[in-house]
């Protein structure tokens, strides 16, 4: 991991009948972090696992979001598994398995459980976002089956997954303006478009569809229409089928610089419900958004543990 660099692996889930959606990330150095952000500006060489953190957020109700930043002590990452205070991610060669033991913010309350991603097939694919090769994606497991079983609050349901990861070498608002991303599930694959907007560069879109046994095609996506900006004034906008307008389903979130939500659009002929999402890296950058941060998320002194940071 490169000082002052990040990795995360980002899985979300959408129950069968729709009613209830989950995202899991795990960072190695917390780009959306202010102490993180503090850090880097004081030391441009700040080592990425003191502030490696997890963030879990249930949706449909009972709704819970725990953000929880770690320092070095707490942080164990190896090749198949990585520990964050009392809470792990781990790949056991058929999916992902990773145990939640975390406290809510900025309501207390607990958030104990386990989630269950079953990979059939991967796609091996790394997309370069930023053409020096600073900024990379991996569309690790797009078309995805998620179990959820929490026991605080208590939560059981199944649905469709999908497990991606991003690694870059240095802060994410110096390479971005904002982007635009979502992934939808149809009946035989699963379509991920990623609109990115660099910082002093064109605009650059990457759509794929990825079948259930990990195939990858790309294709030229339909152009994005204007969705309704968020309460937060974030510009949204989906895309859709000619002839089709995308509709919000569900506000799942609504911060101060990024958005996250359910859109039902049409894709390549195929009626779908979107998980969607939103950045601006510039609102991010903006001092007043960081002093508004530390409320919704928090950093832990409670775990010690001795560090493994090998790969």
């Amino acid at each position: 991991m490169a000082p002052g660099g990040y990795a995360w692996w980002y899985l979300d889930a959408l129950s069968d009948d729709g009613r209830q959606a989950l995202v899991l990330i795990g960072f190695v150095g917390s780009v959306f972090s202010p102490f993180y952000y503090r850090a880097r500006r004081r030391n441009p060489g700040t080592d990425a696992y003191a502030h490696s953190a997890l963030n879990v957020a249930l949706y449909g109700g009972p709704a819970r979001w725990a953000f929880t930043e770690y320092g070095r002590g707490a942080v164990s990452c190896r090749a198949n598994q990585l520990t964050l205070g009392g809470s792990q991610l781990r790949w056991n060669g058929q999916g992902l398995e990773c145990l939640v033991n975390e406290r809510c913010a900025p309501l207390p309350g607990g958030l104990r459980g386990l989630v269950r991603l079953e990979a059939p097939a991967l796609t091996g694919l790394c997309v370069p976002l930023a053409r020096d090769g600073s900024h990379l994606w991996r569309p690790l497991a797009p078309h995805a089956r998620v179990s959820v079983e929490f026991e605080q609050p208590r939560v059981r349901w199944q649905g469709s997954g999908y497990l991606d990861s991003n690694e870059g070498t240095g802060p994410l608002e110096s390479a971005f303006s904002r982007w635009s991303w979502l992934r939808a599930r149809g009946a035989d694959s699963t379509t991920i478009i990623y609109d990115v907007q660099p910082c002093g560069a064109p605009r650059e879109r990457h759509a794929l569809r990825v079948s259930a046994r990990g195939a990858v095609e790309p294709f030229s996506a339909p152009p994005p229409v204007p969705l309704p900006r968020s309460r937060w004034g974030i510009a949204q906008e989906a895309p859709a089928d000619p002839g089709c307008a995308p509709r919000l389903q569900m506000r799942l979130e609504d911060a101060p610089f990024y958005s996250r939500s359910l859109v039902a659009t049409r894709l390549c002929g195929e009626a779908v419900t979107a998980v969607h999402e939103s950045l601006s890296l510039t609102r991010f950058h903006s001092p007043w958004v960081r002093c508004l941060l530390p409320f919704r998320m928090r950093r832990s002194s409670r775990w010690a543990r001795t560090t493994d940071t090998n790969s």
